[in-house]
């Protein structure tokens, strides 16, 4: 009897995806202000992931701008995609101005409004809080030598497609496994 095998690609294309469940643990534990954790995460693979890529691309032709079909090749050529949000449009009461508003009580009274990708203001500390949870994530994949790139774009086509409903923003990171990294040397 023969043993068990797993082919390289399917042992590769799993081992990814365990990659970005522990990359969805490592946006959780980051470290939050005041321990507030409005972090949002979702993994997206498969024909959803591939939703993503051509809303970029629509986005990408709406706007004359070619960074978005690239980015949506890379999405393509990923094995999944952790999106990672934050709820920022409620401040965390520091009072630190870094919104342009003269405190936190006007800042959570003002309107929010949808910009051209994204919901805000944004309370600077949940973007901070978006950027150590992202590090975690990206840290975490690079530990466990998959690839992975943080992108705007990705992030921008999820929020047109209401994907993590409650964030204000979005990131996304595309994992993969292959011989050398899709995310660099890439055409401009």
């Amino acid at each position: 009897m023969s043993p068990p095998t797993v082919e390289s690609k399917d042992g590769e294309k799993e081992a990814v995806q365990e990659a970005a469940r522990f990359m969805l643990v490592a946006t959780r534990t980051a470290p939050k202000t005041a321990g507030i954790d409005d972090v949002l995460t979702l993994i997206v693979y498969g024909p959803e992931k591939d939703l993503i890529a051509d809303k970029m691309e629509e986005i990408g032709a709406e706007r004359g701008l070619k960074g978005f079909k690239r980015d949506a090749s890379n999405l393509r050529d990923s094995e999944a995609v952790i999106l990672v949000g934050v709820r920022g449009s409620k401040s965390v009461g520091l009072n630190c101005g870094s919104c342009g508003f003269e405190n936190c009580k006007e800042f959570d009274e003002h309107e929010k409004r949808l910009g051209r990708d994204f919901r805000g203001p944004t309370c600077i500390f949940k973007a901070l809080d978006l950027g150590i949870a992202l590090g975690s994530a990206v840290k975490t994949a690079s530990t466990l030598n998959v690839d992975n790139r943080i992108m705007y774009r990705v992030g921008a086509a999820a929020a047109k497609l209401k994907m993590l409903p409650e964030a204000s923003v979005i990131l996304g990171v595309p994992v993969s496994a292959h011989g050398k990294s899709v995310y660099f040397d890439r055409p401009t």
